[in-house]
């Protein structure tokens, strides 16, 4: 699979969809992420019953976990109306002042990919995270002057893949900061057989498993396998949805027990055999594996380091003895394996 497909970094428009009419719509039907859903209902519940916005609030995370989903169930659980944007999409400070000069008095006003702001717009977001205004440089040369326009109290929820790329300026005026793990297979499990019931499907708790145990403890690639096993289902096995059914349409995607996909796969062998298991550096495993340096750093590597397989060192990514044995690739020269 490319990495806009399985294990994809953005989702293309048709998971977007896909992905909304699955979302959960309170916080209670929300899976996994106990601590998290916790301390938000905390939050949530105490500035409703003081009547006042809720205080900021900055997720992180890998991406897939549901960020953007926590983000309007706290508009909804707040009976707030909800705005959204992303960083990169706010390249002029004009662009975020049109933006906040519409907003209403405890809306949630939702910021993706807030590690990616432009520095001018970040310190423009600055007075208004925290004192609640805009200020706006009017005029130009000596006879320019600053006007404050006041903006109602409102609730800003930030996401990132990237919190140490957050500035601390940026990052002390969120009261809440909450990290999101990835889930486990039992808690994908249930979301793979409460996405199931949605989309009007039977199917074995043994085939929820299964697919749950290949996806990479993602909710997004989890619904996203529950797809491709729903539409082999109903082409090769008339819409039985077994275990043995999900195996097979998982087999055909490339799609290993682990969760590991051809391109993982290219990338360790090219580690382990054509570098003998390493050190290799960055650029030189993607130009072996034809693949960006920045998309095996950020989408593939992170997933491999969590099996197991790869561990960075200063000289470069070195594959472990688990990977020599998992890829089933004899070892030629053990010395640079890490035991």
């Amino acid at each position: 699979m490319s990495e806009r497909g399985i294990v994809g970094g953005e989702p293309l428009d048709e998971d977007r969809l896909f992905e909304a009419s699955l979302r959960p719509r309170s916080l209670a039907d929300f899976t996994g992420q106990a601590k998290l859903k916790e301390n938000l209902s905390i939050a949530i519940e105490a500035a409703r019953m003081r009547g006042e916005a809720m205080d900021h609030v900055l997720l992180y995370g890998p991406p897939g976990l549901g960020k953007t989903t926590l983000a309007t169930l706290i508009a909804n659980e707040l009976g707030s109306s909800f705005e959204q944007t992303s960083a990169p999409v706010l390249q002029k400070k004009l662009d975020l002042t049109g933006l906040l000069s519409n907003i209403r008095a405890k809306q949630v006003f939702f910021i993706d990919e807030i590690h990616r702001l432009a520095p001018d717009v970040e310190e423009m977001l600055y007075s208004a995270l925290e004192d609640f205004r805009v200020d706006i440089l009017v005029g130009a040369g000596p006879g320019a002057r600053t006007h404050s326009l006041p903006v109602p109290k409102f609730t800003a929820v930030g996401a990132t893949t990237r919190l140490g790329n957050i500035s601390a300026p940026l990052r002390g005026r969120f009261g809440l900061v909450l990290r999101l793990d990835v889930y486990g297979p039992e808690e994908l499990s249930n979301i793979v057989r409460r996405s199931a019931k949605i989309l009007g499907l039977t199917m074995d708790a043994a085939a929820s498993e299964e697919i749950a145990r290949r996806s990479r403890g993602t909710p997004r690639i989890a619904n996203r396998l529950l797809r491709r096993v729903r539409d082999y289902a109903q082409v090769k096995a008339k819409g039985d949805m077994s275990k043995q059914v999900a195996v097979d349409a998982l087999d055909l995607l490339e799609v290993d027990p682990l969760g590991l996909d051809e391109v993982d796969r290219r990338i360790m062998l090219c580690i382990l055999e054509k570098f003998d298991g390493g050190p290799v550096g960055l650029n030189t495993l993607s130009s072996a594996a034809d693949e960006e340096a920045g998309t095996i750093e950020e989408v593939y590597e992170p997933y491999l380091i969590q099996q197991g397989f790869i561990d960075r060192t200063p000289r470069g990514r070195i594959a472990t003895e688990r990977a020599f044995d998992y890829f089933k690739v004899p070892r030629r020269r053990s010395q640079n394996v890490l035991f």
